[in-house]
Order: C-alpha cells, then structure tokens, then sequence
C-alpha cells in the first residue's frame, strides 16, 4: 500500500436526500451538507431518497469494485421499522430468503440472511424516534451479504408489510455510532480499510 492521496468520509444521510451531488430534479443533494468537499468526492453503496443512515463517500474510485464487487461478500446491516406487528413465521420468511421482483420482471430470491426483533431501537440508532404505543410497529435489525435495487423494502413488502422507516447502521465494522443526520465524518485511509474488511492495493 502506497501513500495515498485520496480522502474517505461518512455521513448520515437524512430523508429527502439522494446519494448524489448533481441531479436534474428537484431534491436534496449531498452538496447541501455542511461540508467542503474536496473535488472528486462520490457516493458508494447509494441509499435511496426516504432511506437515512451510513454513506460512504471518497475520492478513490476503487472503493466500489473493493467493497461490493470483489469475491467476498460484505455484510451491511440496517434498523427497519415496518408497519404492524411481525410474527415469527414472517420473520423466518425474510430470514430463509424470498422472492422479490428483479429487473425485466423476473424474480430474485434473497440470499438468507439474520433478521431480530428490536424493542428499544433508540439503544442502537438515537434517530429511532418510538412512535405512540397506539400505532403498531416492528423494528427489526436486517443483516445482508448482497445489495439488491430496494432490497430491503421488497424483502419486507414481500410479506405483506410496508417499510416506514430504513436506517443503515454499518457497513462491516464501520459504523454511524452518534453521528447526527447530516453530520460528516472523515477516516484515516488504514482505519477506513480495516474497519470494511478490504485491502487498499494498488
């Protein structure tokens, strides 16, 4: 591993946000954040307009082929609120994987993967805002090894449950921690590496 140039960031990106710095509609952008940003800078492993949490951002464009396009898969791990009470055979669904709609309209089943109960959400994710008790809702801690269009949403719709809230709170050993909505944070380049599990080599 050389000295590098390149610099590595974080953020937790809030709602109504795309993973973008330039786009011809009419949204927020990653340009809005309180943050100079050197030139080169871009999103890695995008989360959707309504999806909040932990985005990667650098200036080193090998970071996406590393991370998700290498030979070993990297676990990414989300809070989901979905609407209504999950039971345990729901669960085990998401868990043994499921068929979700694909591109040309085919089907996709999902990989399994780990899916728990989390009844203090706010232990994990501060930005987990409980609702009024009168308003039944399940948060569950989703683990995946593969990053499909809106995975998670179809994985849960697919059971018959809408998602209302999706916060992604790791990347491997890299974490959002207590860093607010629309915070920054900059990595060391070996810290970077070491928390994703992923060599730097040139």
């Amino acid at each position: 591993m050389r000295d590098s140039v390149h610099r590595y960031f974080i953020i937790n990106k809030p709602v109504n946000m795309v993973s973008q710095f330039v786009s011809s509609h009419n949204v927020g952008l990653l340009g809005n954040l309180n943050y100079n940003f050197p030139a080169g800078t871009h999103a890695i492993g995008r989360l959707d307009n309504h999806s909040e949490g932990l985005l990667i951002l650098t200036t080193n464009k090998k970071v996406t082929k590393l991370l998700f396009q290498g030979p070993v898969p990297h676990k990414r791990i989300y809070l989901v609120q979905v609407k209504n009470v999950m039971n345990e055979e729901t669960i085990n669904c998401l868990r043994n994987g499921i068929a979700i709609s694909a591109k040309e309209g085919k089907e996709y089943v999902t990989a399994a993967c780990e899916v728990q109960v989390v009844n203090n959400p706010q232990l994990i994710c501060k930005q987990a805002e409980p609702l009024p008790p009168f308003i039944p809702v399940t948060w569950l801690l989703i683990t995946l090894e593969e990053g499909r269009f809106h995975q998670v949403r179809k994985m849960v719709g697919a059971v018959h449950h809408k998602c209302k809230r999706l916060i992604r709170i790791a990347i491997e050993d890299l974490l959002l921690e207590d860093l607010e909505p629309g915070g920054v944070k900059e990595i060391a380049e070996k810290d970077f590496f070491r928390l994703l599990k992923i060599d730097n080599w040139e």
